[in-house]
């Protein structure tokens, strides 16, 4: 990789200080572009994911699992050639705007390009201005049988134009490939790179010190399925299922999960080693320039075959929750202490036994990221878990749907460790009796109301107006049903005006906790029948935790 990666920044020196040596060199076959067509490629279920038992080794992203199926598509013989770029670019297609994706705009607006990265503009000898191409070791007139090199954002709009060219009614669309449908492409060249006694492309520095015709080394009826141009792809980045940071370099990958990175695929002429392999996992953002073109794809719709992304979560107190909640799967806990989710449970469990309280329907208030909802799952027939905020929620929603979350976790300053689990891995069920929704716990939607037990966990100190909240709450339980309410009754004015504050005030000179408030705004409705203090345990990095030990009420209702 750093191979490939200087040999871009080299093309960028003056050649003064680069020399040609056999007998890797520039290739010296140039001329017209052959006509590209589209090849019908037939869809299959691809399997994502390199095996542990592979001949080579590889970078974390390339192990874990998925599948996906692909529809039948139509691909470019070749990869897209200077020639058949020339025409995008002699139909102003860099001053068109409508051909742009916002990003790539506004790259357009701060670069002003014109034209290729790699390309030049001389004076001829008739004094007429035409096209040159700098390759790594010389300029040469534009080669136009040559693979084009350009990023993203350029092969994105071409495709655009390309399918501005269509006015057919059956219209298809043109567009970059998938990194699924690259594999379906793959599927054209037989072994890989430790199995190959001759290149099948040009690649693994056994060609050129450059690109060469698209139409010089053949794939079973396409061109360039590996090597002369890496590919650039319509899929970002993303670690599979079961993907596992490794510790040796643990932010190889995990950085580029953000959307923004797209995978190439294919590798170009100076690839070798890793980046020669089938499974190789290489992506930059979409502005980067490097040994890299492109073909294109026709579908019947413009959705995409690709994978689900699933970034990493960074916000500092989302992880810090789903490390609480979730974390013990992957992490010792070094404080003897129950997870917060089984206390709270196991209080609820043990009062609606003692009770005799019915477990058809739960209301779960301040659910966060979910753990408290699954657990009290496998208690009640029916869960409603309800959060302020939808960011937590979707933690929920994405575990019960069967997928992998993943999150951040400060280790020491700026060092962060990485972490990835599913509900397999902490033991709960799948959760198909829950109802994650966003709700707001003091205006909840006169839906909510039917339930046999009600928990409240953390609601009162976020909440705008714990009063009002507690004072209806009695219309949404069932006869002799339980409000259980779990608090710190640490309010604060940033979330709560002071004139809300249930406690922590002197009134009349006198000491007002939020446990008495609590119970004076519940007494007309219920009964206090059982209390217990907690402990919560909040790791903030590897060596520094929070503590505090919430006040967790049963209350009966009259």
């Amino acid at each position: 990789i750093h191979l490939e990666t200087s040999s871009v920044i080299m093309r960028m020196l003056p050649l003064k200080y680069l020399t040609e040596a056999e007998p890797w060199s520039t290739c010296q076959q140039t001329g017209s572009a052959p006509i590209n067509e589209l090849v019908p490629i037939k869809g299959r279920l691809i399997e994502f994911g390199k095996p542990v038992t592979d001949d080579t080794f590889g970078w974390d992203n390339e192990y874990g699992y998925d599948q996906l199926n692909v529809k039948d598509f139509s691909t470019s013989k070749h990869v897209v050639s200077n020639q058949e770029y020339l025409a995008f670019i002699e139909a102003k297609g860099y001053q068109q705007q409508d051909y742009w994706t916002e990003e790539g705009q506004q790259w357009l607006a701060f670069t002003k390009a014109t034209m290729p990265h790699f390309w030049l503009k001389k004076i001829n000898n008739n004094n007429e201005e035409v096209y040159w191409q700098r390759n790594l070791l010389n300029e040469i007139p534009l080669p136009l049988n040559w693979p084009v090199e350009v990023n993203y954002l350029e092969a994105k709009a071409f495709c655009h134009w390309k399918n501005s060219q269509n006015t057919s009614e059956d219209k298809q669309f043109i567009r970059l490939p998938t990194e699924a449908e690259w594999l379906c492409l793959r599927d054209h060249v037989e072994g890989d790179l430790t199995t190959w006694q001759t290149m099948p492309g040009n690649i693994n520095n056994e060609g050129y010190a450059s690109s060469c015709p698209v139409d010089q080394f053949e794939h079973n009826g396409l061109f360039d399925i590996v090597g002369n141009v890496w590919q650039w792809t319509e899929s970002a980045i993303d670690g599979f299922q079961g993907f596992d940071v490794h510790p040796l370099y643990d932010d190889f990958s995990t950085p580029t999960f953000d959307g923004k990175h797209n995978l190439i695929k294919g590798g170009s002429w100076i690839s070798s080693g890793n980046e020669a392999t089938k499974h190789s996992r290489y992506a930059f953002r979409r502005h980067f320039f490097q040994h890299a073109g492109f073909r294109y794809v026709e579908s019947q719709g413009n959705e995409l075959p690709n994978l689900a992304a699933n970034h990493y979560e960074n916000d500092v107190t989302i992880c810090q929750q789903l490390h609480a909640q979730y974390g013990q799967a992957k992490t010792a806990m070094p404080l003897a202490v129950k997870n917060y989710s089984q206390q709270i449970t196991d209080e609820v469990i043990k009062s609606v036994e003692k009770y005799q309280v019915a477990t058809e329907t739960c209301l779960d208030l301040g659910c966060s990221v979910g753990r408290t909802s699954f657990m009290l799952a496998q208690h009640f027939n029916q869960v409603d878990a309800v959060d302020f905020s939808a960011r937590y929620i979707r933690h929920g929603v994405h575990l019960q749907e069967g997928k992998s979350v993943r999150y951040t976790l400060e280790n020491e300053g700026d060092i962060v460790d990485f972490y990835e689990f599913n509900l397999m891995d902490v033991d709960l069920p799948c959760g198909e009796n829950i109802l994650f929704s966003q709700g707001d716990v003091s205006n909840l939607k006169g839906d909510f109301k039917g339930y046999d037990v009600i928990l409240a966990q953390h609601v009162l100190e976020k909440n705008y107006d714990p009063r009002s909240f507690l004072q209806e709450v009695h219309s949404r339980l069932n006869a002799e049903g339980l409000l259980i309410v779990v608090s710190s009754y640490d309010f604060n004015e940033q979330q709560t005006s002071k004139d809300n504050w249930l406690g922590g005030l002197k009134i009349n000179g006198e000491n007002v906790t939020g446990f008495e408030g609590l119970s004076l705004a519940l007494t007309p409705h219920f009964t206090l029948i059982e209390q217990q203090q907690l402990t919560r345990p909040i790791q903030i990095n590897k060596r520094n935790f929070t503590l505090s030990f919430p006040h967790l009420s049963v209350w009966q209702l009259k």
